[in-house]
């Protein structure tokens, strides 16, 4: 890989605010077959209806509500593979001019071809964020492409040269875990701005069973790798952020870095919840059908069991927003993903800051990894822990997050 790393962000901050970035998911049309991918069933079967790519005017349509209802001035876009999206280019440069800033998700091998690249850029594309799930032949049998790996190498070469900026995505699957420190050192090489590593989590086609011990490691075997590679991040000044593991499973130094449902919200590079839970209907997600209605957080949330009984609920004027993301958060771990405590939770000073433990994990591995932090009083603020970590902020949003 290249050795001339992008010069590094100028903005970090402590301070932690709700996020405004949105997502679109553009069609599960992709050019991969990761055998882990929460869109599997769906990326295979060509007739399932989230499938094909939508059409370009929906997609404008999306990211303008994105924009001018949701207030959003950043967006994911992702497949599928967006970078194969017919009018990726003219999507990007209409976000863009309306001040919503795009960031492709991508696992980049288009961009092995330096002029798709630098045509990306050129349509106000402000980052990528790669896919980077292993190294060498690991990579590709886990893609299922021969030389995917390769073009991987050569599109971030490509990136460094044009000054594109990228950030990493790595899901920690047991075949990933021998690699981990290496994906940091090429992360270091390349200049991220930010790597994030992914608990392999039952989302999306995962939860109808297709998750296998040849995937998913206990907790306890993720952790001496992963605190390796973050050390390797740490001591680069690159921002590490770690998903879906409970706050126990790492010492206290490494928490800050933690980010479960009830700290998303305040990771600038995530979703905003509001948003998201009106374009992860199936209607913003499908090539046909028209739009559904745009609905607020606190509608969304009336949608669960969890809350549509609370009377006044929808009008009540002491839930702050704050706590419209809250529940936000134990809708999607409870209710989404199936997440519970462990016994041990019970005398622990984060539970009410914690997950506990995803949906199908106990199964697997039981509840034997849980340990109770001590602490002499508990936890009550998402921000415990995250409100240490210096994290990255775009020029763009400076005024605003720092």
């Amino acid at each position: 890989m290249s050795q001339q790393p992008l010069a590094p962000p100028v903005n970090t901050t402590t301070k932690r605010v709700l996020t405004r970035r949105g997502v679109v998911w553009l069609g599960q049309t992709c050019n991969l077959r990761c055998r882990f991918c929460y869109f599997q069933t769906r990326i295979e079967a060509k007739d399932h209806p989230e499938h094909p790519f939508m059409g370009l005017d929906k997609a404008k349509a999306i990211v303008d509500a994105l924009r001018n209802h949701y207030g959003n001035n950043a967006i994911d876009i992702q497949g599928g593979e967006p970078t194969i999206y017919p009018g990726i280019e003219e999507l990007c440069e209409h976000s863009a001019s309306i001040g919503l800033l795009p960031t492709l998700i991508t696992n980049a091998l288009v961009l092995a071809k330096r002029e798709a690249c630098q045509r990306l850029k050129d349509s106000g594309v402000r980052d990528l964020l790669v896919s980077v799930h292993g190294l060498g032949q690991n990579y590709d049998d886990v893609v299922g492409v021969p030389g995917a790996h390769k073009k991987q190498m050569v599109a971030l070469d490509n990136c460094v040269a044009i000054g594109m900026p990228v950030r990493f995505n790595c899901v920690l699957t047991k075949s990933s875990l021998p690699h981990l420190a290496d994906v940091a050192r090429l992360a270091v090489s390349v200049g991220a701005r930010a790597v994030n590593f992914i608990a392999f989590n039952p989302f999306e086609d995962q939860q109808k069973g297709e998750r296998s011990l040849d995937d998913v490691a206990a907790y306890g075997v993720v952790a001496p790798p992963l605190l390796a590679a973050m050390d390797v991040l740490n001591a680069a000044g690159i921002e590490v952020n770690v998903r879906y593991i409970p706050l126990c499973q790492v010492p206290e130094g490494y928490r800050q870095h933690l980010y479960n449902f009830q700290q998303l919200p305040y990771d600038l590079h995530e979703w905003d919840y509001a948003s998201w839970s009106w374009t992860d209907m199936k209607p913003q997600r499908m090539r046909q059908g028209e739009l559904s209605p745009l609905i607020s957080l606190r509608q969304a949330n009336l949608r669960s069991p969890m809350f549509k009984n609370v009377p006044g609920y929808l009008d009540d004027p002491s839930l702050s927003l704050d706590d419209e993301y809250r529940h936000s958060a134990l809708i999607r771990a409870r209710e989404h993903c199936g997440y519970k405590p462990a016994p041990a939770c019970e005398h622990c000073a984060a539970k009410g800051i914690c997950d506990g433990f995803h949906g199908d994990y106990a199964a697997f591995f039981g509840f034997g990894e849980a340990q109770a932090i001590q602490a002499a009083a508990p936890f009550t603020d998402p921000r415990h822990y995250i409100s240490q970590q210096r994290k990255v902020v775009e020029a763009e949003d400076a005024g605003w997050a720092l």
